[in-house]
C-alpha cells in the first residue's frame, strides 16, 4: 500500500539515513536468523516442515467431448480412491499413495479477477483490489507457520522464485508476505542460496552485522529527533516505516546468536550452482534440491518457490524450452491450434516430472530426527491460482507428504463434482474468466486451516476460511 509522505526527510542526515534505510529494507527474510535453542539442547520430536510451490498460466482443461480430454486434461478421471491420472499427470503415478489431488477450491476474493492477477494472493487469500493505489495484502500461509517455528532454525524462512525479488502488485515474483502484507523478496541465484545455507564466512558476516547495527542505530536516533517535530498523521506514517527498521534490528540481534554455530556440511558435487533458467530442467532441479538440503539439515522448516511469473513476463517464461517450446505462456493461448492441448499438457508434464523428482527425493531420505522419511514429516503444496484459460476458479492443487502428521493420501478430492471441467473451452467461446461462476467453490483457506493444524499451529481460521477442509 502506498502512502503520501509530508515528512521533511531533509532534516535527517542524508548519508546516515540512506545507509540505515538500505540495510533495513534490503535484508531479505531468507536471512532471518533465530535463536539456536534446537541445537545442543534437549532432544525433540521430528520437526514439521512446509514447502509451497506455484506455477503460472493455469492448466489444460479440454472439454469432455474433446478428444484431447482423455490424455491431456489436468484433473484426474474418476474420484476418491478410484481415479486415473492423465498423461499430463502421469509422472506422479508412483507417488499417488503419497499425495492428494484437489479440485473445487479457490479464493472467494479472486474468483472474478483475471487469472494473471492472483499469484500474490495464492498463499494469502487477500482481496488485493484491481489497481495499484488500493493494493493491500495480508500474511501468507508460509509466514504464519514460520512465525511459530522460525525461532528453532538458523533461517526462519526460505523464499525462492525463478525471477527473484518481489515484482509488482499483481505481477508478483514472490509467494511470501509478512504480517503487514509486505512482499518478502525471493532469491533466485542458486549459488547465493547455497552460500547462505552452507558456506557463509563468519568473519565477513560479523563485519556485516556490525555495519548493520551501526547503520540502524544511526537511523533510529535521527528518526527519534525528527518524530518530535511531526504532526499526528506524519508521525503515524513514520512509525509504520520504522517498524521495518526495528524488525531488521531484531534480525541482526538474532543473527549474532548463530554466529559461532557451525554451518551444516553437505555434499554438493552434484549441484551446478551457476546454472540459470536458460537451462530450465537443470535449474529447477537445483532449486528443488536446495530446498531438500535445507530441510535435511534443519536449516529451515519453511520454504516457498514461485516457479514462474504470471502473464509470460520474465525469464521464467522460457522454462518451456526444456521441452522444445520457446515460451510457456504462449502455450496456454494456443490450445485451439492443432495439438494445442497436447503441447500445453507436455509443459505441465515437465513441471510434474521435476516436482515428482523432488517429492521422491524427500521420500527416499531418512528423517534425521525421527522415524520415517523427510516426506513423512513435510507438507508440500503444489498449485496455481487459475485453472482454465485465465479462470480464477477451481484451482489445480496437489498436496503431498505429511503422513506422519496425520494426513491421509491416495485420493482425488473432487469438490467440484460433475463440473470439475468447467472452464474448458472450444473455438468461438468467450474466455472462461469473463463468465460469472455457475457454482461456488469451497474457500481454499479451508485447506490452509487443515494444513496449519497438521503442522501443529493451534488455529481454527485463516483469511476467509469457513472451517477446516474435511478429508485432509
Amino acid at each position: 500500500m502506498s502512502h503520501s509522505f509530508n515528512i521533511p526527510w531533509n532534516q535527517l542526515d542524508r548519508r546516515r539515513f540512506l545507509r540505515g534505510a538500505s540495510w533495513a529494507l534490503a535484508l531479505p527474510l531468507f536471512e532471518t536468523f533465530s535463536h539456536p535453542r534446537a541445537i545442543g539442547g534437549e532432544s525433540q520430536s521430528a520437526p514439521r516442515r512446509l514447502a509451497c510451490f506455484y506455477f503460472p498460466d493455469g492448466v489444460p482443461m479440454p472439454l469432455p467431448e474433446d478428444p484431447a480430454h482423455e490424455d491431456w486434461a489436468w484433473f484426474p478421471h474418476g474420484a476418491g480412491r478410484d481415479f486415473t491420472l492423465t498423461r499430463c499427470m502421469e509422472p506422479l503415478e508412483s507417488l499417488r499413495a503419497d499425495m492428494t489431488v484437489l479440485s473445487g477450491l479457490s479464493h472467494p476474493a479472486g474468483r472474478n479477477v483475471h487469472g494473471h492477477n492472483n499469484a500474490d494472493m495464492f498463499l494469502t487469500g487477500a482481496a488485493t483490489g484491481t489497481g495499484d493505489m488500493d493494493y493491500q495484502n495480508t500474511i501468507s500461509l508460509d509466514q504464519v507457520f514460520a512465525n511459530q517455528v522460525g525461532d528453532q532454525t538458523r533461517h526462519a524462512s526460505m523464499v525462492l522464485s525463478t525471477e527473484g525479488g518481489t515484482g509488482t502488485a499483481r505481477g508478483a515474483h514472490t509467494m511470501s508476505f509478512d504480517r503487514f502484507g509486505r512482499a518478502i523478496p525471493a532469491e533466485n541465484r542458486p549459488k547465493r542460496v547455497f552460500d547462505m545455507l552452507f558456506v557463509k564466512d563468519g568473519t565477513q558476516a560479523a563485519q556485516q552485522l556490525a555495519h548493520s547495527q551501526s547503520a540502524l542505530d544511526d537511523l533510529l536516533e535521527d528518526a527519534k529527533q525528527l518524530q518530535k517535530k511531526l504532526g499526528g498523521a506524519d508521525r503515524a506514517r513514520l512509525e509504520e516505516y520504522l517498524q521495518s527498521v526495528r524488525e531488521a534490528e531484531l534480525r541482526v540481534q538474532k543473527a549474532r546468536q548463530w554466529m559461532h554455530t557451525p554451518l551444516p556440511s553437505v555434499q554438493a558435487d552434484h549441484l551446478d550452482l551457476e546454472v540459470s533458467p536458460d537451462q530450465p530442467r537443470a535449474y529447477l532441479r537445483t532449486m528443488f534440491e536446495l530446498i531438500a538440503l535445507a530441510f535435511e539439515t534443519d536449516s529451515t522448516r519453511t520454504a516457498t518457490y514461485q516457479i514462474g511469473r504470471e502473464n509470460g513476463v520474465g525469464i521464467s517464461d522460457r522454462l518451456s524450452q526444456a521441452i522444445g517450446f520457446p515460451a510457456a505462456h504462449q502455450l496456454s493461448h494456443e490450445t485451439k491450434q492443432p495439438d494445442g492441448w497436447k503441447n500445453f499438457g507436455l509443459y505441465c508434464r515437465f513441471l510434474h516430472e521435476e516436482f515428482a523428482r523432488f517429492v521422491s527425493r524427500l521420500k527416499n531420505t531418512r528423517e534425521p530426527a525421527g522415524e520415517g522419511s523427510l516426506l513423512d514429516h513435510s507438507l508440500l503444496l503444489f498449485g496455481s491460482a487459475s485453472s482454465a484459460f485465465h479462470l480464477s476458479r477451481n484451482y489445480p492443487l496437489i498436496l503431498a507428504g505429511g503422513t506422519r502428521l496425520g494426513v491421509s493420501h491416495g485420493s482425488y478430492l473432487n469438490h467440484a463434482g460433475t463440473k470439475a471441467y468447467r472452464g474448458g473451452w472450444k473455438p468461438g467461446d468467450q474466455e472462461p474468466w469473463t463468465q460469472k461462476a455457475s457454482q461456488e467453490d469451497l474457500p481454499l483457506s479451508n485447506l490452509y486451516v487443515s494444513m496449519l493444524q497438521r503442522l501443529g499451529v493451534e488455529t481454527t481460521a485463516f483469511a476467509d476460511s469457513t472451517g477446516a477442509l474435511v478429508g485432509v
